[in-house]
């Protein structure tokens, strides 16, 4: 069946991640007289459109979908099909890919683990679901309303503020953190469970939030929302100063279409985001520019001094079923402290025990602490002006390295989580590790939002472009703090912003027009 492409729609939105998803949710809950399409590069996975892969039962089907994701050259293992591996052997995660070149070879740094996805619910399909609110300098601070977004943010990912509360010695790791790390700091600082966008069902079973929660069924009944999967957004089309559409290759039939567009949102994440800008002829100075990568730092303990028999008491349902995730517990960021910590307890050892019994659920604890990055111009993403990537886009290379400040931020979080693990336990291995550059998977700023138009920015505070009418940045790279928590909660909230704003402007003209008496309701005159 050949599918048909609108001749025109009021937004367009490129990426259905979860800052997409946020877009179309919000519009269809507070403009549904608006026409919406949404176009993703990458294939439908699963259904519903951006299900989370972890709530795929089925093990190869779970692995069919991770491989979907991973764009031209997929390495996940599924029968009768051929992986491609990766000739460097840098560590790629199932459900993305990586970037092929991605650093400088005459500067020796770069980010050899940047990865990306490529899939209907893009990341969102993939990531962990934690949600921890930002504090301090992490926080943006010309954005009065911001804590109004962010409790929006909350809603439309279904964020559950301690989802795991009956999991096996959870109490215990929280208290013991507590007392290395709560003295000084302030209430909503201190230790405690960590946010997660997760539903635990009554019989211990648990769906995660992708972007098909984010969507939600405002955004699933809503007859003017329409989703094009395997339809790669080429080009913004600018005039006079004003997004005016879309420029569309439907990787299917290898056809091009043009789609107006009264707003187009470019969502799709902070490389292709704003390589597509630069595509399109959209270039302010700070476009690629304040990389964030979030230095990472890992280890693991084994709890001791409980009882494992303790878990017999500490159930999650009336079946007696023990909550298959453990515990997660949040070590919140502070300006004392720059870095963000994130306590995750196993159900088995993430490297063998010797001549030990199996550990009890909930014993074996995985720490990882991100770090806040030294926010620096330089640390980039160029773009070539004549040499495109198997995409058919400006080719990247990245410039990205660590500055002192950095190395310093890092040792201490390296001193930090050698405290929290030795608060808990015993030490699994030697010494924590410290992970590659794009490890995190939460690069930020490269269409950084800034209050005033200073040349150290790409968008303003409701996430429109600088200079482009009707032209939206979405996603983690529009975070322009040195924000080391994980992000989504951060940049969903920001694309809550950016959503109303369209909504607002819409609204207004419709009602001048006498099509609607509502804005936020959108209800017909």
């Amino acid at each position: 069946m050949v599918r048909s492409f609108p001749a025109a729609v009021d937004v367009a939105i490129v990426g259905s991640g979860p800052t997409g998803a946020a877009y179309a949710r919000i519009l269809s809950e507070r403009l549904p007289e608006a026409t919406i399409a949404m176009f993703e590069v990458g294939p439908l996975i699963a259904d519903p459109p951006g299900l989370h892969v972890k709530n795929i039962a089925d093990d190869d089907a779970r692995a069919r979908a991770q491989r979907g994701s991973e764009g031209l050259h997929p390495h996940t293992v599924v029968a009768g099909e051929r992986s491609y591996a990766d000739p460097s052997r840098r560590v790629v995660r199932p459900g993305t890919f990586l970037l092929p070149k991605s650093r400088d070879p005459a500067e020796g740094a770069g980010m050899p683990a940047l990865a990306m996805s490529a899939n209907v619910g893009g990341m969102g399909a993939h990531w962990t679901c934690a949600c921890p609110i930002p504090g301090e300098s992490e926080r943006i601070s010309f954005l009065p309303e911001l804590d109004d977004w962010l409790r929006d943010a909350e809603r439309i990912l279904g964020v559950n503020r301690d989802p795991f509360a009956e999991a096996p010695f959870a109490d215990v790791v929280r208290e013991r953190l507590a007392a290395e790390f709560d003295g000084g700091r302030a209430p909503d600082r201190r230790i405690a469970p960590m946010p997660l966008a997760v539903t635990v069902h009554d019989d211990g079973s648990l769906a995660w939030s992708g972007p098909d929660v984010v969507f939600g069924e405002a955004t699933r009944a809503n007859p003017r929302f329409e989703l094009f999967a395997e339809a790669q957004v080429r080009r913004v089309l600018v005039d006079d100063g004003r997004a005016v559409g879309v420029r569309v290759l439907d990787r299917q039939t290898g056809e091009h279409h043009e789609v107006s567009a009264r707003a187009v949102v470019v969502a799709s994440d902070a490389l292709r985001t704003p390589q597509l800008l630069f595509a399109s002829g959209v270039r302010p100075d700070a476009l690629g520019r304040y990389l964030n990568d979030q230095p990472q730092i890992v280890f693991a303990v084994r709890l001791d001094g409980v009882d494992p028999t303790d878990v017999d008491h500490r159930r999650a349902a009336e079946d007696g079923t023990i909550v298959e995730q453990g515990g997660v517990s949040w070590v919140p960021y502070t300006d004392a402290e720059p870095f963000h910590g994130q306590v995750m307890q196993l159900d088995a050892s993430p490297i063998p025990l010797v001549d030990e019994d199996e550990p009890a659920p909930g014993t074996i604890v995985g720490l990882g602490w991100f770090c806040a990055k030294d926010l620096r111009a330089d640390d980039r993403l160029e773009f070539s002006e004549d040499s495109l990537d198997e995409w058919g886009l400006p080719a990247v290379t990245v410039h990205y390295g660590l500055s002192e400040r950095d190395r310093r931020t890092i040792d201490a979080a390296r001193t930090a989580i050698v405290r929290a693990a030795g608060a808990l336990g015993r030490p699994i291995g030697d010494a924590p590790l410290e992970l590659s550059p794009g490890a995190s998977l939460h690069y930020q700023g490269t269409t950084r939002m800034g209050a005033n138009d200073d040349g150290t920015s790409v968008c303003g505070p409701t996430s429109q472009v600088w200079g482009v009418s009707g032209l939206y940045v979405a996603g983690n790279n529009v975070i322009p703090t040195a924000i080391a928590c994980n992000p989504t909660l951060t940049s969903v909230a920001l694309a809550v912003g950016g959503a109303r704003d369209i909504a607002a402007r819409f609204g207004a003209d419709l009602v001048s027009r006498g099509l609607v008496t509502d804005i936020e309701g959108g209800r017909s005159a």
